[in-house]
């Protein structure tokens, strides 16, 4: 790996901390803590996502009308393979989206093994026998995660179910259900905590004494016998009592008192888990009982909720404008509007077409309201609406309209602004900046106005101006743009139609970035060098600012110049600060632009291919848990880092090679590289980064294919070191009509300095925040209280997304954190669904084997939800019969036997209680149901017939409600016979 052998020390001491243990967080672990052939908590989520993606392809219709075939990706395969078969070779898909939608899931899951507030939490893992309050705990973050998707929250829900995989899969790792000899996984983990199954009191001894790194039968035979459940303690939070199981391995200090050893399934080292040996059984059942819960939630939501908006499928593109209505905006409100009509009309019904549209208006002082839709008809009748209108004075609130996009616009966007003035809410370009990166989106201003014009008034009906305006009042939009990788372009109304084109030239799918260039300074001939490669087509350049000239060099060193429109080599348009240039079938090979500025430059090279890369940064992470951490915000200067790469486009037995990243200055100057090491994670790549440049830096990958080809990709965002970091120990939730409290940690790695902490977010429910100024030492931390206020009408699972920037008050330093909070109800449905059986009718008589079949019975059944959160699914576990269900009176029935799987009844409208009539054979004279409401809780209905004599075992009601609840049923069923 070509790690040092410092860090690895370091690593290693780190692990001391207290903490609990898990399935090792992700493929870094595997590293440190030697066991290569373990599974870890990204290996089991990663592979489960892909396999229930592969089976939804196969019975979802793309585009086409064509579904996967079912014989296809029965061993090894990559996404980028899966969307390929299922989309169509033809079509250029990337698997970007995809995977960013996935990393946030998996860095979701590791980080309950890296955060303060979640990884020493017995609940949150199934540890110390809380298993009743674990399974608890499940179904409370699974009902979170549904209602996130369904208020619109998909980061929240991506991070909700995250944090619900990791704390199912620890169950079989930390549990005894495999020592007792399952080889299914637990039915009923996410429904009512109180049929997990018993278990082993708290004055019981569950194991005896095991003075091995390996210990066999540790567990006490009678705890396996009578089906007792059981798990390991951690350290001594809480204390362990004599007798109990510890987790184990080499720093659980607990391992040392009776009952000494552990029983933790976590890896295959026998350093620290101490039944390694049944390892791969535990890995086994927790990527089915992960798939379970994915099939599960499809069902609750719908499958095109869970794979366009979960899981990004299908979402390539999205169309995201922020326009000033301003009297003065008429020429461009209609080119953003005849922009937008061009890319539907050419993509509507593809794959291409884009998956969401986001429209944001401003005018001062009003912003909004957002708009954000699926439905491009829609859009450009939204974009229709919009008028030209007053104005007056020069600035506007163009900030606060681009934040607002900002937080409704997935990662990885790009966002267009169209105006003519200069902020007037300039304090929130620090907020802007954090959103910017913290989702990487990409943003483009368009400006009608010279930067250098003084006064006097803009042609047409318009803003006038009364007094001398500042030549560098557009340069917050200048920073912004070049902090994110887009463009700023200066041109004029009439114009602007023309220079819109960039729009379309963004917006493709599969979209990526060979080259981009920030120049402030002016030049008489810089050289930059950009590789073509054969997985890259559509090369579009743009060059936007003081732009004098310019000459493009193919391979072969044939060139063309600017003034040449039309060559062998490129068709060039350039109209007032903006040069567009669309290559000619490039050759593969190095290509040059020379480029002549008197100013200011931008330059973008774009082209279409899968192949591309995410990246984030990560440190060795702090506690018991072997890992890397994702750092959120801006890394940290002084603090060993590493640089992890996905790069999507490759398959299974790909011979594209990556092997060094660059990070580059603005000016595309080398700054450092960074050699790549390949993990087991199919398209994964590490590199430690050796020292981080103290100037903005961008990152570009570089690799080979077969045939020798240099294959780069650039990722255009610049990034920048901070000296302050900035933690949140734990979010609290959030309740309609209720305050709350959160408390940030401000951590100074520098010299004794002053810094202004600024707080936002999208939903005005930030209050206030105090300290606003506060003074940190050098290695010290500090902390701010956020005071938060949720209305009282507040949308359950609806999410605010709060910023908080601290940044130097000599502006020498500045970090971020972005959090996603969600609203919660105060009073939950926990109740899960349940069944109520009358009477069998033909019940079976004492038959022989032989002549079962050709008796039957049936019984009534009536369904309802204790909760009235309304019955979402069932599914028949066990017997043979059929299930014929009715809803209200006229409504349509449907019909469930055994392996059809799970029903979903919520788009069927069956009305408030579910009756249905279960028919069998005699052959078999039982039967179960397992049933779901729309809040995630889970009941089980038992049928039972003996002889004419039946039972129906009810869950969570009385007795007394549940006869009167029979009484009525009868009555009701008599009066519906009469009316018939």
């Amino acid at each position: 790996m070509g790690l040092s052998l410092a860090v690895h020390t370091l690593f290693l001491c780190s692990l001391m901390i207290h903490g609990s243990w898990a399935f090792f967080p992700n493929f870094w672990s595997k590293i440190m803590s030697l066991a290569w052939n373990s599974h870890t908590h990204q290996s089991i989520t990663e592979e489960a996502l892909l396999l229930i993606t592969r089976d939804l392809f196969q019975e979802t219709p793309n585009l086409q009308g064509r579904t996967l075939d079912p014989q296809l990706f029965q061993g090894n395969f990559t996404a980028s393979e899966l969307f390929k078969a299922y989309y169509g070779s033809q079509e250029t898909v990337s698997t970007k989206q995809y995977q960013q939608a996935v990393s946030e899931i998996v860095q979701a899951n590791a980080a309950m093994d890296f955060l303060n507030s979640t990884r020493s939490d017995p609940q949150l893992h199934f540890d110390s026998e809380r298993l009743k309050e674990a399974s608890a705990m499940l179904q409370s973050i699974r009902r979170l995660t549904v209602q996130s998707l369904q208020a619109g929250d998909e980061s929240g829900a991506r991070h909700r179910l995250g944090s619900l995989l990791h704390s199912l899969q620890d169950f079989y790792s930390h549990s005894n259900w495999v020592e007792m000899g399952y080889r299914k996984i637990h039915s009923t983990l996410l429904g009512n905590a109180e049929e997990i199954g018993p278990v082993a009191p708290e004055n019981m001894q569950t194991c005896r004494d095991c003075d091995h790194w390996t210990c066999n039968d540790n567990i006490l035979e009678k705890i396996n016998k009578k089906k007792l459940l059981t798990s390991g303690y951690y350290n001594n939070d809480p204390p362990k009592p004599p007798g109990k199981c510890s987790h184990g391995g080499l720093f659980d200090q607990s391992r040392y008192q009776s009952a000494r050893g552990g029983i933790n399934k976590d890896s295959t080292s026998i350093l620290f888990s101490p039944h390694h040996y049944l390892h791969d059984e535990a890995a086994h059942l927790a990527t089915i009982a992960t798939i379970s819960v994915l099939q599960d939630l499809r069902d609750t939501v719908g499958t095109q909720a869970f794979l366009s908006r979960l899981l990004n499928v299908g979402a390539e593109t999205v169309l995201s404008f922020v326009i000033d209505t301003t009297g003065s905006m008429f020429d461009e409100i209609s080119a953003a509007r005849e922009r937008a009509h061009s890319i539907i009309l050419e993509r509507r019904g593809t794959i291409h077409q884009p998956s969401q549209y986001v429209l944001v208006p401003f005018h001062d002082p009003d912003v909004g309201p957002l708009y954000r839709t699926t439905d491009p008809d829609q859009f450009i009748d939204l974009l229709g609406s919009l008028s030209a209108l007053g104005g007056g004075d020069e600035p506007e609130m163009c900030l606060t309209a681009l934040q607002l996009a900002l937080m409704n616009t997935p990662p990885l966007s790009e966002i267009f602004v169209f105006t003519d003035a200069s902020p007037k809410d300039k304090h929130l370009q620090n907020a802007v900046e954090a959103l910017i990166l913290h989702k990487r989106s990409k943003v483009t201003f368009l400006l009608t106005e010279d930067p250098s014009r003084t006064g006097g008034v803009k042609t047409g009906t318009g803003r006038k101006r009364r007094e001398s305006l500042s030549p560098d009042r557009f340069s917050i939009y200048t920073n912004l743009s070049a902090i994110s990788g887009g463009l700023t372009v200066f041109s004029t109304d009439k114009e602007i139609q023309d220079v819109s084109v960039l729009i379309q030239d963004n917006t493709v799918s599969a979209g990526v970035t060979l080259l981009h260039i920030e120049k402030d300074s002016p030049s008489l001939a810089s050289s930059y060098i950009f590789y073509v490669d054969p997985a890259v087509k559509n090369i579009i350049i743009h060059i936007s600012g003081e732009l004098m000239d310019f000459t493009i060099y193919d391979p072969s060193g044939e060139s063309q110049y600017l003034f040449n429109k039309r060559g062998d080599l490129a068709v060039i348009e350039c109209f007032v600060g903006f040069c567009r240039v669309s290559l000619l079938s490039p050759t593969p090979g190095e290509w040059r632009i020379k480029i002549v500025n008197r100013g200011t430059i931008r330059v973008n090279v774009l082209g279409q291919s899968t192949i591309d890369f995410l990246y984030h940064f990560a440190v060795p992470a702090n506690g018991s848990h072997p890992g890397l951490s994702r750092l959120e915000g801006r890394p940290a200067s002084g603090v060993p880092t590493f640089l992890v790469l996905a790069v999507t486009g490759l398959s299974t037995d790909s011979a594209v090679t990556f092997s060094h990243v660059t990070l580059l200055g603005a000016n595309g100057e080398s700054l450092e590289r960074v050699t790549l090491n390949a993990t087991d994670t199919g398209g994964e790549f590490i590199g430690e980064v050796a020292t981080l440049p103290s100037q903005p830096f961008s990152v570009k990958m570089t690799g080979n294919d077969n045939e020798g080809n240099i294959i780069e990709r650039a990722s255009a965002e610049l990034n920048h070191v901070a000296q302050v970091l900035i933690q949140v120990p734990t979010a609290p939730p959030l309740y309609p009509g209720k305050s709350a409290h959160l408390w940030v940690n401000i951590s100074n790695s520098g010299a004794t300095r002053e810094f202004v902490v600024m707080v936002t977010d999208n939903r005005k429910f930030v209050k206030s925040w105090t300290p606003d100024r506060l003074s940190v030492a050098r290695n010290r931390t500090s902390q701010v209280q956020i005071d938060l206020t949720t209305p009282v009408g507040a949308e359950l699972g609806s999410m605010v997304s709060v910023c908080v920037t601290v940044k130097a008050a000599d502006r020498s330093d500045l970090n971020f954190v972005v959090l996603h909070l969600s609203v919660a109800d105060p009073n939950p449905d926990l109740l899960p669904p349940s069944c109520i059986q009358s009477v069998v009718r033909d019940s079976c008589p004492s038959l022989s084997q032989k002549s079962c079949s050709q008796a039957s019975w049936s019984t009534n059944l009536l369904f309802s939800d204790q909760g009235h959160s309304g019955i979402a699914g069932m599914q028949l576990q066990q017997g043979q019969g059929l299930l014929n269900l009715t809803g209200d009176p006229g409504k349509q029935g449907v019909q469930l036997r055994k392996g059809q799987g799970r029903l979903n009844l919520t788009g069927l409208d069956m009305g408030d209680e579910v009756v249905g009539t279960y028919t069998s054979n005699c052959c078999s004279l039982k039967a179960e149901l397992f049933l779901w409401d729309t809040a995630g809780n889970q009941g089980l209905c038992s049928i039972l017939v003996h002889q004419q004599r039946a039972s129906g075992y009810i869950h969570t009601a009385s007795r007394i409600q549940t006869l009167f609840t029979m009484l009525l049923f009868h009555i009701g069923g008599l009066l519906l016979q009469l009316v018939t």
